[in-house]
């Protein structure tokens, strides 16, 4: 009788494994199920930053263009305005006003020029494009700006183009001459 009643017990534990090994599966579909759409939104997800931060990289610069299409605009006005009349005075104005504009966007956008003249060369902010020998200025001193470097929002964006002062290499000594007797 005992063999008898170990058979129902083994039957009743394989039904129980079959029936959680079942349960196992179907969780374990279920969570593949899941993960597969997990995948898919991410790749979703992927693609559709990729397209807006391309989208953003084409327009980023939209907002400066149409204020330097009013720049544009103004100065082919003065150009209109300076053929019409003779007078050089107006054309300067015109196209002063037109500088004074364009800097104020450019300010905006956190672009600064680098001063520089009468101010100790660092590399990082200047190109040297010549030396001027002179003893009346510190060694290393920007003497003459070629053109104007420019910093936006910390970093140099273009250096300035300089001339910086060196000592003399030679001297001229009041020399002793001696004569022969």
């Amino acid at each position: 009788m005992s063999e008898e009643a170990e058979e129902p017990n083994e039957n009743q534990q394989t039904d129980e494994l079959a029936d959680a090994l079942a349960k196992e599966k179907q969780t374990s579909e279920q969570y593949l199920t899941q993960l597969k759409y997990a995948q898919a939104d991410l790749e979703n997800l992927k693609k559709r930053k990729e397209r807006e931060i391309e989208e953003a990289r084409d327009y980023c610069n939209e907002r400066i263009i149409i204020e330097l299409l009013d720049i544009v605009d103004e100065l082919e006005l003065a150009i209109k305005c300076g053929r019409s009349s003779n007078s050089k005075e107006a054309i300067v104005q015109g196209v002063e006003m037109t500088l004074k504009k364009l800097k104020k966007i450019l300010e905006k956008e956190g672009v600064h020029p680098i001063e520089c003249l009468s101010k100790p060369f660092d590399p990082l902010r200047h190109n040297a494009v010549s030396k001027v020998e002179r003893d009346d200025i510190d060694e290393c001193t920007v003497i003459e700006e070629v053109r104007k470097g420019y910093i936006m929002k910390e970093k140099v964006i273009r250096p300035s183009i300089v001339k910086v002062a060196i000592k003399r290499s030679f001297k001229p000594k009041d020399v002793e001459v001696k004569e022969d007797e």
